[in-house]
């Protein structure tokens, strides 16, 4: 039988600077043990190569996760014109190398074209190394059992995609050195938008492949790097935001009475004001400025979705 996990030490968010070579299990795994709780979770994977804003969330925290990793994100990126591999970004195999330099040559009129049709509501074809259920089973698991996976284009938000620095880069290609680019971008997107496939979406619209070689996420929702502690910062001061204070920064609040309270703690739903803004999350406190939980406004009541029983 499961041991049940006790009360959390803290209910919070922490936004951690994930380093590279890291995956996000591990980052919830070395938090588990600095804060000394289970109950740890992230609100968005990062991928190993990647660094930068990790949201994770501790105690009554891990409940906000789904909310915040609903939310637009912003990254620094490098891509590299020329090279292309099979996982869209530098851990991947090669699969083909051309000289990519003439496009710097003809005045990048033709790069800046295709980033500008990448830009808006388009649809993306996922990298097939991704984390995305084919089946039940991560498409990166069929991937590596040498299974051909090739996943179906969804809609997706580009709403920056802006090249900052551009650059030639000398590789070995498999007949000798060759010519890549190496363009420095900007890119907010919204959630479930893989900036790797961005890269190889361009280079195969210029014909000549793309990969990432470098990505830095430097903001989810409202949490950026200036929130963003290391793991090392971490160990030796647990900086923390504690979940009312995010639920104050995040949503609409309500403070109820206290035989209002003692319905909500029981899942029911108690009187809609009419200043409440309705279809949005409302942050319900209690009148000691204790947070309760969240709710929404249904039928004329404003309902839980949900409740934080007293720790």
């Amino acid at each position: 039988m499961a041991r049940k996990a006790g009360p959390s030490p803290i209910d919070g968010l922490i936004i951690v600077d994930k380093p590279q070579e890291w995956t996000s299990h591990d980052v919830v795994g070395k938090l588990r043990r600095i804060v000394g709780t289970r109950r740890v979770g992230h609100g968005g994977t990062l991928d190993p190569m990647a660094t930068g804003v990790l949201v994770c969330g501790v105690g009554k925290a891990t409940k906000l996760l789904g909310l915040i990793g609903a939310t637009d994100k912003s990254y620094d990126a490098t891509i590299r014109l020329g090279i292309a591999t099979t996982t869209d970004d530098a851990e991947g195999e090669l699969t083909s190398a051309v000289d990519a330099g003439y496009l710097l040559e003809s005045g990048q009129q033709q790069i800046h074209e295709q980033v500008a049709r990448l830009t808006g509501e388009i649809m993306q074809r996922p990298s097939s190394v991704s984390a995305i259920k084919v089946n039940g089973e991560r498409a990166y698991k069929r991937v590596r059992a040498g299974e051909d996976v090739v996943l179906a284009e969804r809609p997706v938000t580009i709403t920056q995609f802006e090249i900052l620095a551009t650059r030639i880069a000398s590789v070995d290609g498999p007949g000798g050195p060759t010519s890549a680019i190496d363009l420095d971008v900007a890119v907010t997107c919204s959630t479930g938008t893989y900036v790797r496939a961005l890269a190889r979406d361009l280079g195969e619209r210029l014909g000549v492949g793309g990969h990432l070689t470098m990505l830095r996420r430097t903001r989810v929702g409202v949490f950026d790097l200036s929130s963003a502690r290391t793991l090392e910062h971490l160990e030796l001061e647990l900086d923390y935001l504690p979940v009312a204070d995010v639920c104050r920064r995040l949503f609409a609040t309500h403070v109820v009475s206290d035989p209002e309270a003692v319905v909500f703690r029981h899942g029911g739903s108690t009187d809609l004001l009419p200043e409440l803004p309705v279809g949005e999350t409302i942050a319900v406190f209690a009148a000691d400025d204790s947070v309760l939980g969240l709710a929404e406004a249904r039928d004329g009541r404003l309902a839980p979705t949900v409740v934080w029983q007293p720790a």
